[in-house]
């Protein structure tokens, strides 16, 4: 596991019993059905991971920019305030 992604998971996971695997939160924030659910998981990786991370995570995971964009769009509507990543 790169540090990357340790730093990712560690903040992520740090406030729930339920963990999630790097592999489980890059599909979680290309999901629009996280935004539904509210993803808590999601949230924290939008909202509390720096940014410099957060695209450095994507990157690595292979997962599009587009669709996570998107999420963080329906995360930032839900919240009030503007994700790092928003479109």
């Amino acid at each position: 596991m790169s540090s990357t992604t340790s730093k990712v998971l560690a903040k992520v996971n740090a406030s729930y019993a339920t963990w999630v695997t790097a592999s489980e939160l890059a599909s979680k924030i290309a999901s629009e059905d996280s935004v539904s659910r509210c993803d808590s998981h999601v949230f924290t990786f939008l909202s509390e991971v720096p940014a410099n991370l957060q695209q450095a995570f994507i990157e690595e995971m292979g997962v599009s920019k587009d669709a996570v964009s998107s999420v963080a769009e329906g995360f930032s509507e839900l919240a009030g305030f503007d994700m790092a990543l928003r479109g």
